[in-house]
């Protein structure tokens, strides 16, 4: 939604009230967003307008924004909807344009919503509501309930006798009862902070094994549950396995209800009693409920999204092995392991077919085959997919080249996503001549080249670093995902004459059309000499450039600066800067220490403060470089292949795979990955995982113990030493 600019100054209040930051920062970042600028470049180039706010904090702004907007328009919906029915009072109206929360919104609308037909619908239609007023008033306080419904029997109307009309005033007082909004406030308050979430075994798997077990009979406070329990309990749920209820403190809020309703004494005391009782066990319980599973599924999620952002994160910006010239390997058995070779820029060279591993009469050619593929193309590193036939193809290769004397590092590289990107739109646009799987082995090659580059091709959730990934709402993830991808490709930077439309469509606003375009123009004019003329390129504006260029980066070009993080829009300023130490950009290059000289001071400004100047200084001395760690290899033992050669004891070499709320999953390569539990992280209490392990991280670890019939492995890095 598209607010008015007074609609937006309307919403600052609240966004400030939820993120904690100055107001001036939250209006300045809300006017950027409006204005069309992304997040990595607010937090790159606008850092004195903001305050000097990161990417977090400029997406909780951007979160929090989108929520009030979504419920301003619902707002406006509700306050139309009850004003048509000539209903809106004053109060009613300052209360919903004060509300901060959805569900507060909907309980204010309840009464007013169009209903379907209930029993109150069916009372009122036999002239009971008069009755309901006399009995709400609780003025009588001589003779019985019943003679004060005999006046309301009527046969013709379906009310036979004076219980049939109390029952239909009761339901009738019940509806209003549940439509009261600080009745249900309290109603929901209650039961979200004493209720249990409580979990049961379906009959038909009670005596079964299952993976949901430990949830067969459990209960936890609906307050504290963990967002992977509550998830794996769900789950269970979806599958007919378990059976999910809340219970809450019934005897608590029946009470609040009764003296609510209860305001003196009167001889309908017993019957409001009834009806409280009624109303919250018939309308109010299941409609609360339905609204604490949907939040505290909305928790989890929220909790589960944020673990597979991290670990997302870690794994983009894994280091890279650099412009090396790779061989990359798709292992398998019957079908043959293809190896394909591939340049420094990732440019595919040739590729081939080997069958090391069905019969030692293929074993002479496939060495050969190997071994030629290295020398013709000058191989300079060996990339293994670590699926299927991973070990031994590694084993293999390592075998090769110590018998041929040969000395090339042999990396195990994760497949997760290779075989989506093998068979994608994108995989078949750049080779729709070759097979999926040497399609897959050029992916792996460059992988370890750039992993950065390569998995921005792939769908993150099927990069398999997530915690129960397609049980949460998928609209979220995907946003969460694509802003960790856009993160991270921004943070890195991206070479405009080597980056393929799928990496540059993450850059800071660019997107796939304008990606499209920029590599068309590339292939018909050559590659760029300067960032200015991207704006030659079909359909990228003057509003385009400005958000991507600080992004791209051309090596050699004709500007110094253009292989820099120094947006376009500071080059006048960065040439004054240098121009008054008596030095030129050439200079500069060949000497970052002459940068010491420059007096930063001197060039403040309203626009540009030391935060901006202190990032140019720092491109200064760093021109084009790298923000991602060095590459390291990582190296299995060669004598564990399989879960049946781990013994307990056992000290290993390992990567984190996977971090989740209860523990990080570590490859050892035996094609199924360890457990470390959270419990055997540290020597010391962790709350977080995160806080000290992260995907991609290489440990050392101990086997606690193995099942290959389960196939489970668990791990400890505590007990490994230092």
């Amino acid at each position: 939604m598209k607010l008015t600019k007074e609609q937006t100054i309307k919403l600052i209040p609240f966004i400030i009230e939820a993120v904690g930051l100055k107001p001036i920062q939250v209006q300045h970042t809300v006017e950027l967003l409006q204005d069309g600028a992304t997040v990595p470049f607010i937090a790159r180039y606008r850092k004195e307008y903001t305050g000097e706010l990161d990417e977090v904090q400029i997406r909780t702004i951007e979160e929090h924004f989108s929520y009030f907007c979504e419920l301003e328009e619902r707002k406006i919906t509700v306050l139309k909807s009850i004003d048509e029915q000539e209903k809106l009072t004053p109060e009613l109206r300052e209360r919903i344009e004060a509300s901060r929360q959805k569900n507060e919104i909907e309980d204010l609308y309840l009464p007013f919503k169009p209903k379907r037909r209930t029993k109150a619908t069916v009372a009122r239609e036999r002239g009971l509501e008069p009755l309901a007023d006399i009995i709400a008033a609780q003025g009588l306080t001589t003779g019985t309930p019943e003679e004060a419904a005999s006046l309301f029997v009527s046969p013709d109307k379906d009310v036979p006798d004076a219980s049939s009309a109390l029952e239909g005033a009761g339901h009738i007082l019940a509806e209003h009862l549940s439509d009261n909004v600080d009745a249900r406030a309290m109603v929901r308050r209650l039961t979200k902070e004493q209720g249990v979430m409580n979990s049961r075994v379906a009959a038909s798997f009670k005596e079964q094994v299952t993976k949901f077990e430990m949830y067969y009979d459990y209960q936890e406070p609906l307050k504290t549950i963990p967002s992977h329990r509550m998830l794996a309990m769900r789950r269970g749920e979806k599958e007919e396995v378990l059976y999910l209820s809340i219970t809450a403190p019934v005897e608590q809020i029946l009470s609040g209800l009764k003296s609510r309703l209860i305001v003196r004494e009167s001889i309908f005391a017993l019957l409001l009693e009834q009806v409280a009782e009624d109303a919250y066990k018939r309308l109010i319980a299941p409609s609360i409920e339905v609204d604490l599973r949907l939040e505290s599924k909305e928790r989890a999620d929220e909790e589960a999204i944020q673990v597979f952002a991290r670990n997302l994160r870690e794994l983009l910006l894994a280091p890279p092995a650099g412009g090396k010239r790779v061989l990359g390997i798709d292992p398998g058995f019957r079908t043959g392991s293809k190896l394909a070779a591939v340049d420094g820029t990732g440019r595919f060279l040739e590729h081939v077919t080997v069958y090391p591993h069905i019969g030692e009469g293929r074993i002479p050619q496939a060495r050969q085959d190997l071994l030629q593929m290295i020398d013709t193309h000058g191989i300079e590193m060996v990339a293994v997919g670590n699926g299927t036939a991973g070990r031994e193809m590694e084993l293999f290769v390592k075998e090769t080249l110590t018998n041929a004397g040969r000395k090339l590092p042999v990396v195990s590289v994760s497949e997760a996503g290779a075989s989506i990107y093998s068979a994608s739109d994108i995989a078949r646009e750049e080779f729709p001549e070759l097979d999926l799987t040497v399609r897959g082995a050029i992916s792996i090659a460059r992988r370890l080249q750039d992993p950065l580059g390569e998995l921005v091709k792939v769908d993150p959730k099927s990069i398999g670093v997530g915690q129960y990934q397609h049980d949460v709402n998928q609209g979220i993830l995907k946003k969460t995902l694509v802003g960790v991808v856009e993160s991270c490709v921004n943070h890195v930077g991206v070479d405009l004459n080597t980056a393929s439309w799928a990496l540059l469509a993450y850059v800071s606003g660019v997107g796939p059309a304008l990606a499209k375009a920029i590599t068309r123009y590339r292939d018909e004019n050559g590659a760029f000499s300067t960032r200015k003329e991207l704006l030659k390129v079909p359909r990228f504006g003057a509003k385009a450039f400005e958000q991507a260029a600080g992004f791209l980066r051309i090596r050699d070009g004709k500007h110094p600066l253009d292989n820099t993080a120094v947006h376009p829009e500071r080059y006048k300023l960065v040439e004054a800067m240098i121009a008054d130490v008596g030095v030129d950009l050439s200079q500069v290059a060949a000497e970052p220490a002459l940068t010491d000289k420059i007096k930063l001071e001197r060039y403040v400004t309203e626009d540009v403060g030391l935060p901006t100047l202190t990032d140019i200084i720092e491109e200064l001395k760093k021109p084009g470089r790298d923000p991602r760690s060095q590459f390291q290899t990582v190296a299995f033992r060669d004598d564990i292949r399989e879960i049946n050669d781990l013994r307990e004891g056992m000290i290993l070499q390992g990567i984190v795979t996977n971090v989740t709320a209860f523990g990080a999953f570590v490859d050892i390569g035996v094609h199924q990955d360890g457990l470390v539990h959270i419990s055997h992280l540290a020597n010391r209490y962790v709350k977080d995982p995160n806080d000290v392990i992260k995907t991609g991280q290489t440990v050392k670890i101990k086997v606690l113990s193995a099942d290959a019939q389960r196939k489970r492995i668990a791990l400890s890095i505590k007990e490994a030493g230092e």
